[in-house]
């Protein structure tokens, strides 16, 4: 078994081009920084499946300029019974280095395969080792794949077609909350639970909660329907009386329903009320009802889909 101690964690993303703001929102909340590129080097451990955008991390044991210098680490490692294949990750354009063509990474993956003491197995092995070029050095190190959960989210029993996409919704989900441990956060707008099935699914203690019961139930239902546990309540933000560490409000839109501007001030001054930190979603320009309630924007991002927009608010 491999007990080699991690220096550090080398994510690599995707992103479409109209989510690219949300992404780079997403980094900053995660890690405290964004890059322009699509590789992150950082020293937290974030679970790859955690966001929509992370393909992959590395949890880098050992970096060198040389691949020699990578493989004579590589005679060290000690996997007893287990199994290993080494992929190497340039197999897309990483920041401003050009993907290296397939010749040359099985070149590379053969020699550092060949130094580690252990069966390979290309097939499936029982732990997988990254190799990439970055920073004109090799990372070598544990490789995890991220997993497309929010793809598995898109079809619900209960649906809006204003509702966010869930790629989106598990963004927003971690721009609000992206340390999860002792946070307790609500979605007092619930709709049909976008942002609770994706906040959920990463284990993280949200509740629901929505003024029309008949999309109160339908928020159960889509929980219930991916096996999840999540309380929705049914009520007016402004009866709410507890609090919470944060709320996520995708804010009704006056385009789609009958709810008007003075109804969308109540519903920020209450989660000015309730919550130390709101993430809001909007169609509409509101920085001066938002500051107007109390709140300070403090990082924003716009998310476009052809010419719809929405504007992503993160306010303390």
């Amino acid at each position: 078994m491999n007990t080699q101690t991690v220096t550090s964690y080398l994510y690599t993303y995707a992103w479409q081009t109209n989510e690219q703001e949300l992404c780079h929102l997403e980094m900053r909340a995660m890690f405290g920084f964004d890059v322009a590129s699509n590789i992150l080097l950082a020293s937290k451990k974030i679970e790859p499946s955690r966001s929509p955008f992370i393909r992959s991390r590395l949890d880098v044991l050992y970096e060198a300029e040389k691949v020699k210098d990578i493989a004579l680490f590589a005679q060290q490692l000690v996997l007893g019974a287990g199994t290993f294949k080494v992929v190497c990750l340039n197999k897309f354009d990483l920041g401003d280095i050009q993907k290296i063509q397939q010749h040359e990474r099985h070149q590379v993956e053969r020699e550092i395969g060949l130094c580690i003491q252990a069966e390979a197995d290309l097939v499936k092995p029982d732990i997988v080792f990254g190799l990439v070029w970055h920073n004109n050095r090799w990372y070598f190190g544990n490789y995890v794949e991220g997993e497309a959960i929010w793809l598995k989210h898109q079809q619900k029993p209960e649906m809006y077609s204003t509702a966010l996409s869930t790629r989106v919704a598990r963004a927003v989900a971690n721009i609000a909350i992206p340390n999860p441990l002792g946070i307790r956060a609500i979605d007092p707008c619930c709709g049909i639970g976008t942002v609770l099935v994706e906040a959920l699914s990463m284990n993280m203690d949200i509740v629901g909660r929505d003024i029309n019961p008949l999309v109160a139930k339908g928020s159960r239902t889509n929980i219930a329907h991916f096996g999840l546990q999540g309380e929705v309540l049914m009520g007016d933000i402004a009866q709410i009386t507890g609090s919470y560490d944060v709320a996520i409000i995708d804010l009704p839109y006056n385009l789609f329903t009958h709810i008007s501007v003075d109804s969308q001030f109540t519903i920020i001054k209450s989660a000015r009320r309730i919550a130390k930190r709101v993430v809001l979603v909007t169609i509409e320009t509101i920085d001066n009802m938002v500051n107007e309630a109390g709140f300070e924007i403090i990082d924003r991002c716009v998310v476009k889909k052809g010419t719809f927009e929405r504007q992503v608010l993160v306010c303390e």
